[in-house]
């Protein structure tokens, strides 16, 4: 295992979407007290900001539903007075609803468009400001951004503020591909960590890891699964990526996607941990557990599974 990441990440995101408000609260305190009884020593503070459209240059991270910064700080401190290492991803979202990875302009700026550079400017905004953030709380992780399936072709522009982040942020710094963009992209070499979502098939793990696995060696660089994970409902472990699948509620749907995807993963070393999505700032009560289908495995038995494997693999990492 690498030294960069200290250890195996045995992790779970927390807080998404970072709604302001619902942070810094007995409920949140609570909520984030419960993942290391779950064998989470790692958690990614996650939190979005806004820009109306995907054609929108401008990033309103300052302003609601975005949490404040006292919220983040709180978030990061209370991670850590727990023995968590953190990981601080902010994260970018449309107001309109389209995906982030479909934003995107003209491949070159032209004049009277919407262009790269605008949107750059105000995104270098935001991720300076979490890197000062982070330098200043002792963050053991940067995640500089996630699933820009449209951005990540604009090597430059990602150079240029990979470059001014290192000069606030003096941590390691990771960016979370979008799931099957691993090996497609071009400045891997920049970051630290190389990361991705991986919401594969149940059926194809072995096979999405065989494409992986030549990335990662090209690159000699730690790799985890910045996001990983499967709702807990029925037909979820073929599109666990797809949030609003129909399906009734399933804890053991949930667990098998776990397991098949605990066990091929432990088959490649290289793999060295996962950040699971995710995990609520306001958890739903134990009872009411078998009839959530979300993503959170909490009281589910995906949540045993995880507390297993997540000691496994701390004890491997011991020896």
């Amino acid at each position: 295992m690498s030294s960069v990441l200290e250890g195996p990440v045995c992790g779970m995101t927390w807080g998404w979407v970072g709604t302001r408000g619902t942070w810094a609260t007995p409920a949140a305190a609570d909520s984030m007290a419960r993942m290391p009884e779950h064998g989470v020593t790692w958690t990614a503070i996650a939190y979005s900001a806004l820009q109306d459209t995907p054609f929108s240059t401008e990033i309103r991270f300052r302003e609601a539903p975005t949490v404040t910064d006292d919220e983040i700080v709180w978030a990061i401190r209370e991670a850590k007075s727990l023995g968590m290492r953190v990981c601080l991803k902010p994260v970018v979202n449309c107001a309109d609803g389209t995906w982030r990875a479909h934003i995107g302009f003209f491949d070159q700026d032209v004049p009277g468009e919407p262009t790269w550079t605008q949107w750059f400017a105000s995104y270098r905004e935001f991720l300076l400001h979490a890197a000062a953030i982070s330098e200043a709380e002792g963050v053991d992780l940067l995640c500089i951004g996630c699933e820009m399936v449209r951005a990540d072709g604009q090597e430059p522009h990602w150079r240029a503020l990979i470059s001014d982040i290192r000069g606030v942020y003096s941590g390691p710094l990771t960016y979370n591909c979008d799931k099957y963009q691993e090996d497609r992209l071009t400045w891997w070499d920049a970051v630290d960590v190389i990361s991705s979502s991986g919401y594969y098939p149940i059926d194809t793990w072995e096979a999405q890891l065989d494409r992986i696995e030549p990335v990662i060696a090209a690159h000699g660089k730690p790799f985890f699964f910045m996001e990983a994970g499967c709702p807990s409902r029925e037909g979820s472990a073929q599109a666990p990526n797809d949030w609003a699948l129909p399906g009734q509620p399933s804890g053991e749907e949930q667990a098998w996607y776990y397991r098949v995807m605990f066990d091929a993963c432990a088959r490649r070393p290289w793999v060295e941990g996962f950040m699971m999505w995710d995990w609520p700032a306001e958890l739903y009560a134990p009872a009411d557990a078998a009839g959530n289908d979300d993503y959170c495995p909490y009281g589910k038995p995906a949540g045993d599974l995880m507390r297993a494997r997540y000691g496994q693999l701390q004890q491997e990492w011991s020896r």
